[in-house]
């Protein structure tokens, strides 16, 4: 239920009830990793899920959601540092993010990034409360936008990490 009332009318994923129970399935697999805070009810606050790319060199953080009477609180943070942690421990080098701007929520969006990228993604602002800034604070560096891959001006901002030694 976080991804549907996260991301309803969000992003093209997790619109129904049925999508967002296969995603948590699908972060169950075994060479995956799935992690959840819980309150003092069994409630779900947080989940966090990663999956191996590159010989798990890579890790993607995929998704990441903190219930919204819970935002703010340290959970996002503590997920992802869990996360970061846990990946490192399996040989990681890297851990990435993709984080979608379909909602005019950035300077990104609603332009035509193509003439000059690396200028766009130096100039970002966040004008809707956009998380690209949230994994900036968690050491993230934008490593690339992939313009236009939600439907034109709607571009997808990747985000990465070194983890490890």
């Amino acid at each position: 239920m976080l991804l549907l009332d996260a991301f309803l009318n969000r992003a093209e994923d997790w619109q129904d009830p049925e999508s967002a129970r296969q995603e948590v399935l699908a972060s169950l697999a075994e060479d995956r990793i799935s992690r959840v805070v819980l309150d003092d009810s069994g409630l779900v606050l947080g989940w966090i899920a990663g999956i191996p790319i590159y010989g798990s060199r890579v890790w993607e953080l995929h998704p990441l959601v903190v219930s919204r009477s819970h935002r703010r609180r340290g959970i996002g943070r503590a997920l992802v540092e869990d996360l970061e942690r846990l990946v490192a421990l399996r040989g990681a080098l890297t851990l990435w993010a993709g984080s979608d701007d379909e909602n005019n929520e950035t300077t990104l969006s609603g332009a035509d990034l193509y003439p000059d990228i690396p200028e766009a993604i130096r100039s970002i602002r966040n004008v809707g409360h956009h998380p690209y800034e949230f994994y900036l604070r968690l050491g993230f560096r934008i490593a690339g936008v992939l313009p236009d891959a939600n439907g034109r001006g709607k571009p997808d901002i990747f985000l990465a990490k070194r983890v490890g030694g």
